[in-house]
C-alpha cells in the first residue's frame, strides 16, 4: 500500500453506503494520518477520542470503544481498514487511497465531508487546508469536479454560486434527498430587500461574495487550528501508549 499516493485515476466505482459510525471512523483515520502522522496508525482508544471530539465534527458523537471496534470490524470486512498487530495495543489504518483511487487532496476533501457532512464550499476549503493546501475556491472546484463525476461528492445546491453546498456520496438516496430538500429550501428563501446605494450597480464591490467565502474559510481554519491543538494532546497520549508497548 503506497503512503504517497499517485494522482487519482477515474475507475468504475459505486460509493458504498456507510453508517454514521463508519464514516466517522474513516474520517478520523485520514485526518490523524495527515495532521498527526507520528501517532498513526491509531489505537481504538485514540480513535474513540478522535471520533468524539467536540470541534470539527458534525454531529458530535459519544462513541464507546465497543462502538469504535464494531465500526472498525465492519470497515475491515469492506476492505477499508487494516488491523496492525504486534504490540500490546492493536492499531488501525485505512486503505482508502487504493480502495477509492483518490489522490491526497481529494482524500482530504472526502475526509472533511465524512467528519462534518454537508457544508459550503468556503467552509470546506478552510477545513481541508489544514490537511492539504487549497489556494482558492476555483482550486477546490477543480478537485471536486472529478469526485462529483464519480458520485463521491454530491452537490446539494447549484454549482458555482455563493454558498454552494456539497456533501459526500456514502449515504443512501433517502438521506441525500432529505439534504437536498433542506439545503435547497434554505437557498431558495427570499433575501431582505437590498438597501439603497448611492453608487451605480456597476461600481458595487464585485468581490463581495468571494470575500464572504474567504471569511468563512478563515473561521473554519481557526476552528481547525483548535482541533490540531487537541490533536497534539492526543499525540502525547499515544506516545505514552507506545512507550508502554515497548516496556
Amino acid at each position: 500500500m503506497s503512503s504517497d499516493p499517485s494522482p487519482s485515476v477515474v475507475v468504475p466505482f459505486a460509493p458504498p453506503i456507510l453508517s454514521l459510525h463508519e464514516r466517522r471512523i474513516l474520517g478520523v483515520l485520514v485526518e490523524k494520518q495527515k495532521t498527526t502522522p507520528d501517532v498513526y496508525p491509531l489505537s481504538i482508544n485514540a480513535l474513540a477520542t478522535g471520533c468524539n471530539q467536540k470541534s470539527n465534527r458534525d454531529p458530535v458523537l459519544e462513541m464507546s470503544e465497543d462502538d469504535v471496534e464494531d465500526a472498525l470490524i465492519s470497515c475491515q470486512k469492506r476492505g477499508l481498514v487494516i488491523k496492525i498487530t504486534g504490540g500490546r495495543v492493536e492499531r488501525w489504518r485505512h486503505t482508502l487511497y487504493d480502495t477509492w483511487h483518490v489522490d491526497k487532496v481529494e482524500m482530504a476533501v472526502l475526509a472533511e465531508l465524512l467528519l462534518r457532512g454537508a457544508q459550503s464550499e468556503g467552509e470546506l476549503r478552510g477545513r481541508v487546508s489544514r490537511m492539504e493546501p487549497i489556494e482558492d475556491l476555483d482550486k477546490l472546484r477543480a478537485v471536486c469536479k472529478p469526485l462529483a463525476e464519480r458520485k463521491l461528492v454530491i452537490y446539494l445546491t447549484p454549482e458555482g454560486r455563493r454558498g454552494t453546498t456539497l456533501t459526500h456520496g456514502f449515504q443512501d438516496v433517502r438521506d441525500l434527498d432529505r439534504l437536498r430538500a433542506m439545503h435547497g429550501s434554505a437557498a431558495d428563501e427570499p433575501s431582505a430587500p437590498p438597501a439603497r446605494e448611492s453608487r451605480p450597480a456597476e461600481e458595487r464591490p464585485a468581490s463581495r461574495d468571494s470575500r464572504l467565502d474567504d471569511a468563512l474559510a478563515q473561521i473554519a481554519a481557526l476552528q481547525a487550528a483548535l482541533t490540531d491543538l487537541r490533536g497534539e494532546v492526543q499525540a502525547l497520549t499515544s506516545r505514552l501508549e507506545r512507550i508502554e508497548d515497548r516496556g
